[in-house]
C-alpha cells in the first residue's frame, strides 16, 4: 500500500470518528490526538506543546533548543520529557531526526502542511544548514534512478532517503 493510500484511509477513519459539525483539519490538533490514541499513546499537554514548537519553527532544532523554547512558557516541562517525546515522535514517524556531525541530533516535522522532501547543505565552518528543495527535473531523475538500481541490486525496498552535502557557505568560503 502506498503512503498516500495509507494516510487517506487514516483520514477517512478520523473523519468518521470525529463530530462532523466541526471542521476536520488534516495534521491539526485533532488529527495528532487521534494519531496518538490510535497508536495507543496518551495525548498529553507536554506532547502538544513540543509539537506546537516544531510546527512553528522552520529551523532544525535540537532537543535542547526545543526545551529552551518550551521551558520559557511552561517551566514544569523538563528536558527528559522533551527527549522522551522526541524519541516517541520519531518512532511514530511524525518527526525526522538528523545527525549533522556536530554531536547534536536535530529534529523537524516529517508530515503536515508545507512539509516537502528536501536535502541539506551543511557548512562545516559556521554550521549553517540550508534546506535544498528546489530540485530540477534532472536531479529528481538521478535520485529516482539511483533508488531503483539500488533496490533491484540489493533486493531492498527503499522507503525514503536523506542526503546531506557538506562544504562551506557563501559567508565562510
Amino acid at each position: 500500500m502506498t503512503r498516500e493510500a495509507y494516510y487517506g484511509i487514516i483520514l477517512l477513519k478520523l473523519k468518521i470518528i470525529f463530530n462532523k459539525k466541526e471542521p476536520f483539519v488534516p495534521f491539526g490538533p485533532r488529527w495528532l490526538e487521534a494519531r496518538f490514541r490510535g497508536c495507543g499513546f496518551r495525548w498529553t499537554f507536554p506532547r502538544q506543546v513540543i509539537l506546537d514548537v516544531l510546527t512553528k519553527e522552520k529551523k532544525h532544532l535540537s532537543a535542547e533548543d526545543i526545551f529552551l523554547k518550551v521551558h520559557k512558557r511552561y517551566p514544569g516541562i523538563g528536558l527528559t520529557t522533551v527527549y522522551r517525546t522526541l524519541e516517541l515522535l520519531f518512532n511514530m514517524g511524525l518527526v525526522r531526526k538528523y545527525e549533522f556531525g556536530d554531536g547534536r541530533a536535530r529534529f523537524e516535522l516529517s508530515q503536515g502542511p508545507g512539509i516537502e522532501h528536501h536535502h541539506h547543505l551543511i557548512c562545516r565552518k559556521c554550521g549553517k544548514i540550508i534546506d535544498y528543495k528546489d530540485f530540477v527535473e534532472d536531479e529528481q531523475k538521478l535520485i529516482k534512478d539511483l533508488e531503483e538500481r539500488l533496490s533491484k541490486k540489493h533486493n531492498f525496498k527503499i522507503e525514503t532517503h536523506q542526503i546531506h552535502f557538506y562544504g562551506l557557505c557563501s559567508n565562510c568560503s
